[in-house]
């Protein structure tokens, strides 16, 4: 860790910060059973131009398991810690199931998000497809509980992989991190996230809000059909970009591909435009 790297726990979260601080902030979101270290392929180049802050969510990483996994309840979470860091306009980044706690955020607190961008953000429970049979076994009752308390470090590199359309280093602190969260938890989470898009889905929630949006979708994601990236279409203010050959986690696939589209779309909104990189 930097010297310009701080870490802390506030409101049942551990938070790390990177890059100056009086840089435009830029949030980030993990997905379910993540955690914060999922970003560190795109942290260097983000906090180049960024005061960036990576959240784990309660239940991931080094965050305690909480009473409710509600999205609302997560997005409220989030509020709190950016009302104490006295933050405003905030760059929001959620990947996968982040991108609802993210835009929970929107809809609560409309004063904290100057932008969205939303990275394998199922939009619809109709885009959900069937999962790879790795994670149904170890997601799924009656089996799921045994085969989950016994996985190994190689059975969750497995599982992951088998979200992607191209082989990658997976991070140890990553591995670390899932070994770290609970059957329970996890299982809740899902649910929770579910029941979030099936009561409305994502962009008719994003059609009520005036935030830019940018959804960077895997062309070859394997959770969601891929085509689903187009139901952001309907948002007024939304743009989205479809990744050849990428899978569910673009931030690993394709990290400088990722890395310029977020400091392209948060200098979009900027008074003076960052300097971005040109190329791959």
């Amino acid at each position: 860790m930097s010297q310009d790297d701080v870490e802390y726990n506030a409101h049942g979260m551990h938070v790390v910060h990177n890059g100056p601080r009086h840089a435009p902030p830029l949030l980030l979101i993990h997905g379910s059973g993540a955690s914060g270290a999922s970003w560190s392929p795109l942290v260097p180049a983000l906090a180049s131009h960024h005061h960036v802050i990576r959240v784990d969510l309660p239940g991931c990483g080094q965050s305690p398991p909480a009473s409710s996994y509600d999205v609302p309840v997560q997005a409220s979470r989030v509020a709190a810690l950016l009302d104490d860091s006295g933050l405003r306009r905030v760059n929001v980044v959620g990947h996968s199931s982040g991108g609802y706690v993210a835009t929970a955020l929107a809809e609560q607190r409309p004063d904290l998000v100057g932008s969205l961008a939303l990275i394998s953000t199922g939009p619809s429970i109709d885009a959900f497809l069937p999962q790879p049979l790795i994670l149904r076994v170890m997601l799924t009752p009656p089996f799921g509980p045994f085969v989950w308390s016994r996985r190994s470090d190689a059975m969750i590199r497995k599982g992951i992989n088998s979200t992607l359309a191209r082989p990658v280093d997976i991070p140890d602190a990553v591995v670390a991190d899932l070994q770290g969260i609970t059957y329970r938890a996890f299982r809740t989470v899902l649910r929770r996230n579910l029941a979030y898009i099936t009561e409305r889905n994502v962009p008719e929630r994003l059609t009520t809000l005036d935030v830019p949006v940018l959804a960077v979708f895997g062309a070859a994601d394997p959770r969601w059909e891929p085509s689903s990236a187009h139901q952001y279409d309907a948002v007024p203010t939304a743009r989205v970009e479809l990744l050849p050959g990428v899978g569910h986690i673009p931030m690993w696939e394709a990290p400088e591909t990722t890395g310029r589209l977020l400091l392209g779309f948060a200098a979009e909104g900027a008074d003076t435009p960052s300097a971005i990189p040109s190329k791959d």
